[in-house]
C-alpha cells in the first residue's frame, strides 16, 4: 500500500466543490480530523482514499496523486460501479474480502466460458 501526500490538492478540491471539512470527510467515511491532517500534509492518503475520492467527486486519479491533468474525470463513471463500491464500503473488512473472492470466482468463470466458446 503506498501513502500519497496530496493535502494542497484536496484543499483545492474541496474549495472548488465548495464542501465544508465536515461535508466532505463524511462523504469518503473518514473522519474530518484525518482530513484535516492529510490537508495540512501531517498524513498521507492511501489507495483506499484516493479511490474513494476519485469515485465519490468524479476526481482524476492522476491529478489527485501527481498534480497531472484534470481535476475531474470528464464522463460520470458508470452507476452500477458506484453502487458497488457504495455497498462494499458498508461492509466490515471480512465481508469486504467474501466479495472480492465471489467476484475473482465469477471472472474466472467467465474467461473458462470464453475458452471453451473459443476451442
Amino acid at each position: 500500500m503506498y501513502m500519497v501526500m496530496a493535502g494542497d490538492r484536496i484543499k483545492e478540491l474541496r474549495s472548488h466543490l465548495k464542501v465544508s471539512q465536515q461535508q466532505f470527510s463524511k462523504r469518503i467515511f473518514i473522519s474530518q480530523s484525518l482530513l484535516a491532517d492529510i490537508e495540512l500534509d501531517k498524513q498521507g492518503v492511501n489507495e483506499r482514499i484516493i479511490h474513494l475520492i476519485s469515485t465519490e467527486f468524479n476526481v482524476n486519479k492522476n491529478w489527485l496523486i501527481f498534480g497531472e491533468g484534470d481535476i475531474f474525470y470528464s464522463e460520470k463513471p458508470d452507476i452500477r460501479l458506484e453502487t458497488v463500491i457504495d455497498i462494499f464500503n458498508q461492509l466490515d473488512e471480512e465481508l469486504q474480502d467474501y466479495l472480492l473472492s465471489q467476484a475473482k470466482f465469477i471472472l474466472k468463470l467467465k474467461k473458462e466460458r470464453i475458452d471453451k466458446i473459443q476451442n
